[in-house]
């Protein structure tokens, strides 16, 4: 298939650059087979059954972008730099991965100043990346990010507003436990405890796994034929108690609905060989039309970037004719996209049965 069959035409006015308060007041368009829905998040618990369990990945965000300076003596006297820093993944030596703007402007061996507490030194390049060692890590490391980073907003959010205090809150699931992640599996900041506790009631089950989403989640697609295209890889853990509360839920009759694309692609991982098992790794899966899927039934998730992989990911799972039909009533009906946006939840038609 060309990168062309997963474009369409997204107004402006309608990327979210701040979410609905409270969290599930957002929309929600629920798309059974062939009807669609104008719902709300709230409404979620009339369309799950009493036998269906929510798969939530329960990664936190850390606040991965940092403003710092890098002071430089010349002849004619001390040069400062202002250097932008993303934190990507930490590397086994103890370094990190980073993206660096502009990388050309520090040079090996030196050291990029955030805060009083935090500074880092660039001990090599890759790629266009670097690896930073910093001058604290455990506790104090957390601590000294925490004051100083701020939370990487997607470019798309970024390039309209600088991330602020609020978007420590906004940008983190309520469950949000292991740190990891540099981008926030954005579905699952619709709920809250009032959602989480009407849902509990009915009688829906969870599962958390973890799945530490990348900045490489917001790399676009470069190739015509998205064949050649290859995934980026994030770590991911399927824990035998969550592995065997799905396959109990399969066993069932229930339907396994992960929150989320980084929920489905971690599951779809473990499940490869037919049923779900326990797994931990690095996942590069690239759900495309035409994928085979083994554990997951349906998906909640946001609407997604014109031409990305989580485009090809929706049209894998409701067929790629459908989901135009889907995308375009989101379009004139005004929902909102993208990581702050409204919500969607996708049930394929071999899941009908409200």
């Amino acid at each position: 298939m060309k990168l062309s069959d997963f474009d369409f035409n997204l107004p402006e006015r309608l990327i979210a650059t701040r979410p609905a308060v409270p969290r599930s007041s957002a929309r929600l368009l629920v798309a059974e087979g062939d009807t669609i829905h104008d719902q709300h998040v709230t409404d979620l618990v009339d369309w799950l059954r009493p036998v269906d369990r929510l798969v939530l990945n329960d990664t936190r965000v850390i606040p991965a972008r940092l403003f710092g300076v890098r002071n430089r003596d010349s002849a004619q006297g001390a040069v400062t730099a202002k250097i932008e820093v993303t934190l990507l993944e930490p590397r086994g030596d103890g370094t990190w991965a980073a993206l660096i703007k502009p990388l050309r402007k520090v040079k090996i061996g030196e050291v990029v100043v955030f805060s009083d507490a935090l500074s880092a030194t660039l001990e090599g390049t890759n790629e266009g990346q670097g690896h930073l060692r910093f001058n604290c890590t455990g506790d104090d490391f957390d601590a000294a990010l925490n004051a100083a980073g701020a939370m990487p907003l997607p470019p798309y959010i970024a390039a309209k507003r600088p991330a602020d205090a609020q978007d420590k809150t906004d940008y983190q699931t309520v469950w949000a436990k292991n740190k990891g992640a540099v981008a926030a599996p954005t579905a699952s900041l619709h709920f809250d405890e009032p959602l989480l506790k009407a849902l509990a009631d009915k009688g829906v089950t969870f599962t958390y796994v973890t799945l530490h989403v990348g900045a490489g989640t917001f790399l676009p697609v470069k190739v015509d034929d998205i064949s050649d295209h290859k995934m980026h890889a994030e770590w991911g853990s399927v824990s035998e108690t969550a592995a065997s509360e799905i396959a109990a839920t399969k066993a069932s009759g229930g339907r396994v609905i992960p929150v989320g694309t980084t929920a489905l692609r971690l599951i779809e991982t473990a499940g490869r060989e037919g049923s779900i098992k326990p797994w931990e790794g690095d996942t590069d899966i690239f759900i495309t039309p035409g994928f085979d899927f083994k554990v997951a039934d349906a998906l909640m998730t946001n609407f997604h970037l014109p031409k990305s992989t989580l485009m090809m990911l929706v049209s894998a799972l409701m067929g790629a004719d459908r989901i135009k039909k889907i995308y375009a009533h989101a379009i004139v009906h005004e929902y909102r996209f993208f990581s702050y946006g409204d919500a969607s939840l996708l049930i394929p038609m071999s899941q009908n049965s409200h």
